[in-house]
């Protein structure tokens, strides 16, 4: 392993999206970069699909084998309000994330540029302003898979940073086990999970894959209420039904040995700042290094598929 500069100063941004509101939603994420930027953070990180939002509880009209058309012009309104990547929106963030010099990882609702499929996606752009880092959720979850689609491309990407090599995967892509080996076999340092997973058993599995990877593990979830969705969609029943807080948060970082460098932050909205010891990553992987000394190539090895 090369040397890491040490320390990575990192902020963790749990906030709320504009729900279904591009434009809004990244000028909220342009501020909140400021504000961190402002503060000495290096690295910015954003929740999962903060443009334009998670749209938790809705459904589109979609049942088994039926959908209604009402749900159709709301999931329309959600894919106008999707992004191109590269697009406008993706051109403001690199230039504020090269103006102040920062990385910056956010979660996106992709559009893509030739058909009318949507994609989880997360971002990760460079001090310089350019945009380093483009990956597809493998596999949306659930319910999720009537919105986006099975990324066809973009499954790996690792962005070399001062602090070693940095890679996201979205929220319960890191409950696949071969997914996650895909990133310890590309010497993964930092490891992002933007997400919208507020459960406790959510936060037993990032202390184990950060004891496991050897790795700073970096749990980025957003705050939202009911009151932050539109008033106008056609599904104010599915609305109604959400509890107040929607999703509470619980965003933290957690260090190679498994124990949180920041305390999970709940039930508010809120910007987390630590600086992150790199020097604990080789020293963690003394006894046990997941693709190193203690791997077995003979017996067990893992190939992906390149894109």
């Amino acid at each position: 392993m090369r040397e890491l500069s040490s320390p990575c100063k990192i902020a963790v941004v749990q906030a709320a999206p504009v729900l279904f509101d591009r434009a809004l939603s990244t000028q909220k994420a342009i501020d909140l970069i400021r504000t961190a930027a402002g503060h000495g953070a290096e690295l910015v990180v954003l929740p999962e699909l903060y443009i334009p939002g998670y749209p938790y509880g809705m459904t589109f009209g979609f049942t088994v084998g039926a959908r209604s058309e009402a749900g159709r012009q709301d999931w329309k309104r959600y894919y106008d309000n999707s992004i191109l990547v590269p697009g406008e929106e993706t051109a403001a963030l690199a230039a504020v994330a090269g103006e102040l010099g920062v990385y910056v990882s956010i979660g996106v609702s992709e559009r893509d540029a030739f058909t009318a499929t949507l994609y989880n996606t997360n971002l990760i752009f460079s001090p310089e302003g350019r945009l380093d880092c483009v990956h597809r959720k493998l596999k949306p979850t659930g319910a999720e898979r009537l919105v986006w689609g099975d990324a066809n491309r973009d499954y790996f990407p690792v962005c070399d940073t001062p602090w070693g090599p940095m890679a996201s995967l979205i929220c319960w892509e890191s409950y696949m086990p071969l997914a996650r080996v895909a990133l310890y076999q590309r010497g993964v340092t930092l490891y992002l999970s933007p997400n919208t997973n507020d459960n406790p058993e959510w936060q037993a599995t990032i202390r184990h894959i950060a004891l496991e990877g050897r790795c700073f593990f970096v749990n980025c979830n957003m705050y939202f209420t009911r009151d932050c969705y539109p008033r106008d969609l056609h599904c104010p029943q599915e609305i109604a039904a959400l509890p107040e807080v929607v999703c509470r948060g619980g965003s933290c970082v957690v260090d190679p040995y498994g124990h949180y460098v920041t305390e999970p932050l709940w039930d508010r909205e809120g910007i987390l700042y630590a600086e992150l010891d790199m020097e604990q990553v080789p020293a963690s992987r003394m006894e046990f290094d997941p693709c190193g000394h203690y791997a077995r190539p003979d017996v067990l090895r893992l190939e992906v598929a390149e894109e």
